[in-house]
C-alpha cells in the first residue's frame, strides 16, 4: 500500500470527507429545520417555501442514486420515477389550497397538511432509494408537524435547535461507527 493509498481512506473519515460525501443531506436537513422554525412563526405563509423544497429534494434524490446508476436507460428511468414521485407530492400539496378544500380547513391546518405531505414524500423517497439519510429528513419534517401544532413559538425554536444538533450528532456518530472497522 502506497502512502497515497493510506491517506485516501483518512480523507473520507475526516470532517471534510464527511461533508464532501453528505453535504446534500445536510442541506436538506438544514432547509427542513429552517422551514419548520420559520413555519412556527409564519404559519400559513410557508406554502411557497415548501413548494420550492419539492424540486430541491427531488434533485437530491436523483443525485443520490445517479452516483450508482451509470447506464443511460437506468438513469432516465430514475429521473422519470423521481419526477412522478415528486410531481405527485407537489400536486397533493396543491390540493390543500383548492377553494373547496381550503374552505373546510383554516390556514394553519392547511399549512400543517402540506408539511405532512412533504414529510411523507421525503420519507417514502428515501425508503424507495434505500437512502436512510433522506428518510431521516422526512422524519424530522414529520416531527415538525406536532411541534408546530403544540409547542409555544419560543419553545419550538429552542427545541428545533436541540433536535437538529442531536440529528447532526447522530450523523457523525453513525459515520464514525461505520468507518471504524476500516481503520483496524
Amino acid at each position: 500500500m502506497t502512502e497515497a493509498d493510506a491517506k485516501e481512506p483518512e480523507s473520507e473519515l475526516s470532517p471534510a470527507g464527511f461533508l464532501a460525501r453528505d453535504w446534500p443531506y445536510l442541506v436538506m436537513l438544514a432547509l427542513a429545520i429552517i422551514g419548520i422554525a420559520v413555519a412556527s412563526v409564519a404559519g400559513s405563509a410557508m406554502m411557497a417555501y415548501w413548494e420550492v423544497l419539492v424540486p430541491v429534494f427531488a434533485a437530491v434524490c436523483v443525485w443520490t442514486r445517479s452516483r450508482e446508476t451509470h447506464p443511460k436507460p437506468a438513469l432516465a428511468r430514475l429521473v422519470t420515477v423521481e419526477a412522478l414521485h415528486w410531481g405527485a407530492v407537489f400536486v397533493a400539496m396543491q390540493l390543500a389550497y383548492v377553494p373547496d378544500v381550503k374552505s373546510m380547513m383554516n390556514a394553519d391546518a392547511s399549512a400543517l397538511m402540506v408539511l405532512t405531505l412533504l414529510a411523507l414524500g421525503t420519507f417514502t423517497a428515501g425508503a424507495q432509494l434505500g437512502a436512510w439519510r433522506i428518510c431521516v429528513v422526512g422524519v424530522v419534517l414529520a416531527l415538525g408537524v406536532p411541534f408546530i401544532a403544540w409547542l409555544d413559538r419560543a419553545t419550538l425554536l429552542i427545541t428545533i435547535v436541540a433536535v437538529s444538533l442531536a440529528v447532526l450528532a447522530t450523523f457523525v456518530f453513525v459515520h464514525r461507527r461505520q468507518t471504524a472497522p476500516a481503520e483496524s
